[in-house]
């Protein structure tokens, strides 16, 4: 943090418009992982190649999100601001993401055309990948170390109150028509994209601009396996948590049970916001690990009542902390670098999970539970090894 911020500890203003970014940007995904299946359907392909393509997304982002949040930061270096990725990254989505359904409307899906819809379904998911660790490491110039995790939380609160409507969404979303949902979804992207940028505090190149600090190698080798070892545990933790509700529970609609769940873990991101800020934020990480650990373990034993507390708790401590832990970790040049790697790591997991269980349902909710244990156990030690160096 420089002289780029006021006397405030937070800009809470410019955190509130990457908030609105955070959500918009799960909107997106949204809408397309909603229509995906369909719209390859009507276009001559089988609805199974959704999944292949996702794989494929993820996997293209383990490589394209470090490259981007470190030329973001070269960029910054050279004239002074990153935010030009923002803007050219948000554009070209924006604009693909509209061409997408326009393709399966007015394009007939003739043999010698029907590549054109996978080609920009995949440059659509490249081009997500061109703003997103950018604009995400603008967090760490909106507010003081201290206070990263309280600034954290309301970004975190917007992506997850979106995501959190994702299985009722659908429904409502596919009732609008692609050409519609797509438009829509592309608009609120570019607003939220430009109140960012009308917002964003002015750089200027200074002093601070002429050295750039070395690489921390180290801090690097642990962010990428924890991004990995938190997509994964975060993964296998709902898919059990799904599947042990739906057994325990009075209910037939889970996906209502899952919604208010959703909503629950979005706003526990706020009290785990200030938790952060005041006891630091690596330690309640960890805290947050144990918690989710012992409440998903306990749910096979003692029901779901009581455990499922802990996990309300431990979880959004652990996810509303990974992007400070990030920005904590990396020279404030090399931040985009920094989320870039943890978004790198995350990706891999994503694509790693769709090949090893492309059908779901094949894990059971024993699996789930040693799946989650295991990979925040990881994830835990990645935490802690960072405090032999210093408080993160």
């Amino acid at each position: 943090m420089t002289s780029e911020k006021s006397s405030s500890s937070i800009l809470w203003v410019q955190v509130a418009g990457l908030a609105g970014l955070q959500a918009a940007i799960t909107l997106t995904w949204l809408v397309y992982n909603a229509y995906l299946p369909q719209l390859l359907a009507q276009f001559g392909f089988p609805a199974t190649l959704a999944a292949g393509l996702l794989v494929i997304e993820n996997a293209l982002a383990v490589i394209l999100e470090p490259v981007m949040g470190g030329l973001s930061d070269q960029t910054r270096f050279k004239i002074g601001t990153s935010f030009p990725f923002v803007s050219l990254g948000v554009i070209l989505a924006s604009a693909l993401f509209i061409a997408i359904p326009c393709i399966v409307t007015f394009v007939p899906p003739l043999e010698v055309l029907k590549g054109i819809l996978p080609l920009t379904l995949v440059a659509w998911a490249i081009a997500m990948t061109i703003f997103r660790s950018p604009a995400i490491a603008f967090l760490g110039r909106y507010s003081t170390p201290k206070e990263l995790p309280l600034a954290a939380s309301l970004v975190t609160l917007a992506g997850g109150v979106v995501g959190a409507f994702r299985g009722y969404a659908n429904q409502f979303i596919l009732s609008l028509g692609a050409v519609w949902s797509f438009a829509i979804a592309s608009f609120v992207l570019l607003a939220a994209a430009f109140t960012l940028r009308f917002f964003n505090p002015p750089e200027t190149p200074t002093a601070e601009h002429s050295e750039k600090p070395q690489l921390p190698y180290k801090n690097l080798a642990l962010i990428f396996p924890t991004g990995l070892s938190i997509a994964l545990g975060t993964r296998f933790l709902f898919d059990a948590l799904g599947k042990i509700l739906k057994i325990q529970l009075p209910t037939s609609d889970i996906g209502l049970v899952m919604l208010w769940v959703g909503l629950v873990f979005a706003f526990a991101a706020l009290p785990a916001g200030f938790m952060g800020s005041k006891i630091g934020n690596s330690r309640t990480m960890l805290i947050g690990i144990g918690a989710t650990i012992l409440g998903i373990g306990s749910m096979l034993y003692i029901g779901a009542l009581f455990p499922i507390i802990f996990i309300f708790a431990g979880f959004s401590l652990i996810v509303n902390g990974v992007i400070p832990f990030c920005l904590y970790l990396m020279p404030p040049k090399w931040a985009g670098l920094g989320i870039g790697i943890y978004f790198g790591g995350f990706s891999l997991a994503m694509s790693g999970f769709g090949v090893m269980f492309p059908k779901a349902e094949v894990i059971t909710p024993g699996f789930g539970v040693v799946g989650t244990t295991l990979a925040f156990l990881v994830a835990g030690v990645c935490i802690f090894l960072t405090q032999r160096n210093a408080e993160v």
